[in-house]
C-alpha cells in the first residue's frame, strides 16, 4: 500500500494547539476571551447544569463527544486509515506466525510501523478543528466548578474526571455506532 502523501500535515495541528495554549494562558489576562465564552456557555452549558449538575453534565458531554466524533469521522480519511490499519493487522499476524524467524519478524514489524506517522497525522487531522473549542470549555468547566467549591459527581469524582469517564465512554460509544476508525 502507497502511504507517501497520504497523511498530510501537522503543521495545522500545531498551529491549533499553539493557539490554544495561548489562550488558555491569557484566560484570565485578557477579559474578552473569558467574557466571550462565558456570553455564549453560560446560558447554554450553564443552563443546563443549573437545572441539575449530574444529567446536565452527562448531557454535555454525550453532545460534546458526539460532535467530536462526527468530526473525527468527516475531518479524517477514514478509508485510508481503515486500509491502514488492516494492513497493519495484517503484518502484525505474520509477525507472530514468524515468531522463531527473528529477522523475518523484525523485518514485518519495521513494515508495521511504517504505518504509525502516517496514520497518526490522519487521525490527528480533527484536532485542528476540535481543539480550541475543547480547550475553551475545560476552561470554562473550570471556572464554573470553581464557583460551586468542592463539589463532587457521585459524591467522589471532580468534574475533570467525570468529563475524561463519560467522554471515554460516549465516545466508545459513538466510535463503534459511527464506525469511525
Amino acid at each position: 500500500m502507497d502511504i507517501q502523501g497520504r497523511e498530510g500535515s501537522f503543521t495545522p495541528v500545531i498551529i491549533v494547539l499553539l493557539f490554544s495554549m495561548l489562550i488558555v494562558f491569557l484566560w484570565d489576562q485578557v477579559e474578552v476571551i473569558k467574557n466571550s465564552v462565558n456570553a455564549i456557555l453560560n446560558p447554554t452549558a450553564g443552563a443546563l447544569l443549573s437545572w441539575n449538575l449530574t444529567y446536565g453534565m452527562i448531557l454535555i458531554v454525550l453532545v460534546l463527544s458526539l460532535f467530536m466524533t462526527l468530526v473525527q469521522k468527516y475531518a479524517t480519511d477514514q478509508k485510508t486509515l481503515k486500509e491502514m490499519k488492516e494492513e497493519q493487522k495484517r503484518l502484525n499476524e505474520e509477525a507472530k506466525k514468524v515468531r522463531d524467524n527473528q529477522q523475518k519478524m523484525m523485518e514485518l514489524q519495521k513494515e508495521s510501523m511504517k504505518f504509525a506517522v502516517p496514520m497518526m497525522k490522519l487521525s490527528m487531522r480533527a484536532v485542528a478543528f476540535t481543539g480550541i473549542p475543547f480547550l475553551l470549555f475545560l476552561r470554562w468547566f473550570s471556572d464554573f466548578f470553581t464557583v460551586l467549591g468542592d463539589f463532587r459527581f457521585f459524591g467522589f469524582l471532580s468534574w475533570f474526571w467525570f468529563y475524561l469517564i463519560f467522554s471515554i465512554i460516549f465516545s466508545s460509544i459513538f466510535r463503534k455506532i459511527l464506525k469511525v476508525f
